[in-house]
């Protein structure tokens, strides 16, 4: 499969990276003003290397990107709130052209799933977009092996930054603020963390989730959601004394989608440390199954993005 790449962030580029590790070909890749094209195939690694040597990634504009030879475009662009621009206009461009689309920028299908839906009706593409919830975590492959209709709800610790900050103010009784700092040191949280700590990232991921489940109509403001910010080491102290864990969790049922701070179990399967992500799904017949793994990081959401190439590459 030839593969154009929107968005060199550290998906985009392993997605890049990688793809010839699973026999496809990278014909274009392109960040927010620069690109290299080629139909042939381009070198990724020489074009990532001219990016971060200030050279820019090629030649070409980012909209000869889009206008390129490829079978799949993989849309790897920052996650954007309300109209999900440009990611969306991307998804219609290459739908228009009866291409496949595999989604690694959540805006899409948390805030525009049913529009997603309605121009893929209308083309010979596909959207597939496995990367979306829980990185490398194969959550929504096993919704569609199972069928979503026989997926009741689904919970989970969605967002590796949260998880990490509450986990280290436990086990060591730090503040908030010291264990911030210290995540956006290691490299684990954003320089402006609050898509993370404010639970936005856990709620895109909840109402895509939803809109799977139940078949769309989903987007963030149908979402009620608290973040972490103002849990005082205190109350996590007083929790762990009680054989119990404050945790991150997103929660989708036929009820509503919520997304806040809840006590779990001390050793419970939703009592994941560090940045692991898990998520349990409620099944009609096979009971509770609980996927838990990489939840963020370029190679493991890579992964999912060229799992969902080879599927596209099998229809």
């Amino acid at each position: 499969m030839k593969l154009a790449v929107l968005g060199a962030g550290a998906v985009g580029a392993s997605v890049a990276e990688l793809a010839g590790d699973y026999g496809h070909s990278v014909t274009a890749i392109a960040d927010s003003s620069t690109a290299a094209v080629d139909p042939e195939g381009i070198d990724p690694d020489a074009a990532l290397d001219r990016k971060a040597s200030g050279e820019g990634l090629g030649k070409a504009d980012p909209d000869d990107a889009l206008a390129a030879e490829y079978d799949v475009l993989v849309e790897a662009t920052p996650t954007t709130l309300g109209d999900a621009e440009p990611g969306f206009s991307h998804v219609a461009a290459a739908l228009e052209r009866d291409r496949h689309v595999v989604l690694a920028n959540k805006g899409p299908v948390a805030e525009r799933y049913d529009d997603v839906r309605a121009l893929e009706a209308d083309s010979a593409g596909q959207v597939l977009f496995e990367a979306t919830v829980g990185g490398a975590i194969p959550v929504l492959s096993t919704i569609r092996g199972l069928g979503a209709e026989r997926v009741s709800a689904a919970r989970g610790i969605l967002n590796g930054t949260a998880n990490f900050v509450l986990t280290r103010m436990a086990a060591e009784g730090l503040s908030y603020e010291h264990v911030l700092a210290e995540a956006q040191d290691l490299g684990v949280a954003e320089p402006d963390p609050a898509f993370d700590v404010e639970g936005t990232d856990a709620a895109l991921k909840c109402a895509i989730l939803a809109n799977v489940l139940y078949g769309g109509g989903y987007e963030l403001a149908d979402v009620d959601v608290a973040g972490i910010r103002e849990i005082p080491v205190s109350a996590l102290e007083l929790a762990v004394d009680g054989g119990q864990a404050i945790r991150l969790v997103g929660d989708v049922n036929p009820d509503g989608v919520r997304v806040g701070p809840r006590l779990v179990p001390e050793n419970g399967t939703l009592a994941v440390s560090g940045t692991q992500n898990i998520v349990q799904l409620e099944s009609d017949h096979a009971g509770r199954l609980n996927l838990s793994g990489a939840g963020a990081g370029g190679p493991e959401t890579a992964s999912a993005v060229l799992a969902d190439v080879d599927r596209l590459g099998g229809v």
